[in-house]
């Protein structure tokens, strides 16, 4: 059985906070901003394997008025999402993301955070894109004020696992 899952997720970017992209900092003037550690790409491949069991959004497992989430580690609310879907039975197919970002510029980074990724999915790093692209200076991303990441997932039971 094949589920597909998708997600989009935007942040705003601030002066003096720390960029975080895959679970990995890259080196910026201004990071990205949420009530977890504000990694959007994370949050949008987590929210896309919840769609992809119809499980609801982030905000209803991960709930940005709950202390314990304060500056929470977006890498342990994807683990924590995957051990869920993965306990169901699934496992990743395919995971395709686009990250939507005027500056900095991400190519030299994309390896080590497909990597990252793939370490924390357990699944191998070929499963796992991770693209990227500016907005040509228009609209909230290409003025810098913003980050957009969009992830599609899917997600495979083996036959021996059906309900």
């Amino acid at each position: 059985m094949i589920k597909i899952g998708f997600s989009k997720d935007v942040h705003p970017l601030k002066d003096g906070v720390r960029f975080v992209l895959g679970g990995v900092e890259i080196p910026h003037y201004k990071g990205s901003v949420g009530y977890s550690d504000g990694d959007c790409l994370l949050h949008a491949i987590a929210e896309a394997m919840l769609g992809a069991l119809s499980l609801g959004d982030l905000g209803k497992f991960f709930p940005d008025n709950d202390p314990k989430y304060k500056n929470y580690d977006s890498q342990l609310i994807l683990k924590e999402v995957f051990d869920y879907v993965n306990s169901k039975g699934y496992e990743i197919s395919n995971l395709d993301t686009m990250i939507s970002l005027e500056k900095p510029k991400i190519r030299d980074h994309v390896k080590e955070i497909r990597e990252n990724i793939a370490r924390i999915l357990s699944c191998d790093v070929k499963l796992v894109s991770v693209k990227a692209t500016t907005f040509e200076g228009l609209g909230f991303v290409g003025r810098e004020e913003g980050v957009l990441c969009e992830a599609i997932v899917v997600l495979e039971k083996s036959d021996y696992m059906l309900d």
